[in-house]
């Protein structure tokens, strides 16, 4: 089977040579890709020298390079992983068995101390956060969902829809295979600091504002019926908190001394009413955009079906 290895870069050409050497010493059948995201330093040069295929992407972030490396690369397994060598090359054979032999679609490699090695304060907080947060909205698959090393099938390449353009690349992956029930394995892995001189190109609050919204924004896409429906209950449960006042005076006295109270009661139920027949009608448009996802996924031949291992999952439905 043709083995891709994809590297997408932004300035690290500190790194991304030893990066291409390594992947290729454990792989040396693979093909690396390394696709330049605008860097103003050396990465394109010692990416060549070192040998990889070196391509381009000049729209900003790295979701939108993922998209173009997903789009344009030809291959049965694909293998992801960044270029600041902080992700553990030797284990990268191990994982191309795990998914040939388990018939997954996808391998994520999770990160062994990750927050001592190479986080700063606060981010291991957060990583914690939304790996809660994401098994509570869409599922157990995952325990940590913004690993960016991991393998795939041409499968889960050539049907996953990649919108989101920056670092919420990850999340996005993580709940196109929530969605779509994909068959998922995790292999623990060693998770190191970057090459000394480079940084980090995470920002702690933009991007986790960002990954915020984009839960939101995945929630509403995937489950409006229960998105719009929270928002008609918090709404029809302020409505009644304001409006008892007033129903308590009427029984009292038989007058409703407060109008403006009184329409803006019903006005919130009214709202309520809409946000919930909207949500009803966009469920039954998710769904079928499901459908539509599924036949697409399972129109493209699986690299290898083998029996799984025993085990059950509770995912709500």
């Amino acid at each position: 089977m043709e083995i891709a290895v994809l590297l997408p870069c932004y300035n690290e050409g500190l790194s991304i040579r030893k990066v291409v050497s390594d992947f290729r010493s454990v792989l040396p059948q693979a093909t690396i890709y390394v696709y330049d995201n605008c860097s103003t330093d050396n990465t394109i040069a010692e990416a060549r020298a070192a040998g990889a295929v070196v391509r381009q992407e000049r729209w900003q972030g790295k979701g939108n390079v993922v998209r173009r490396m997903f789009t344009d690369v030809e291959a049965d397994i694909y293998l992801m992983a960044d270029g600041d060598g902080t992700y553990d090359f030797s284990v990268a054979p191990e994982m191309i068995a795990k998914l040939t032999q388990s018939g997954a679609d996808m391998v994520v490699g999770t990160r062994k101390n990750v927050y001592a090695n190479a986080h700063r304060r606060g981010h291991g907080f957060g990583n914690q956060l939304f790996n809660r947060v994401y098994r509570s909205l869409f599922g157990p698959l995952f325990t940590d969902i913004f690993s960016g090393y991991r393998v795939f099938s041409r499968r889960y390449v050539k049907s996953f829809p990649a919108i989101s353009s920056g670092f919420e690349i990850e999340t996005e992956m993580s709940v196109h295979a929530s969605q779509l029930r994909i068959p998922v394995e995790e292999m623990p892995t060693e998770y190191g600091a970057r090459q000394e001189g480079s940084s980090s190109k995470l920002r702690t609050v933009r991007d986790a504002l960002r990954i915020f919204f984009t839960f939101l924004i995945l929630f509403k896409e995937i489950r409006p019926a229960r998105f719009f429906g929270v928002i008609a209950i918090i709404l029809t449960a302020l409505a009644v908190l304001i409006a008892l006042p007033l129903v308590f005076t009427y029984l009292d006295t038989g007058l409703v001394p407060r109008f403006p109270t009184a329409i803006l009661a019903t006005g919130m139920v009214l709202l309520a009413g809409i946000f919930m027949v909207s949500g009803l009608i966009l469920d039954s448009v998710a769904r079928g955009r499901l459908e539509q996802k599924r036949i697409w996924y399972m129109s493209i031949p699986a690299t290898a079906i083998k029996e799984d291992a025993p085990r059950c999952l509770s995912v709500s439905s």
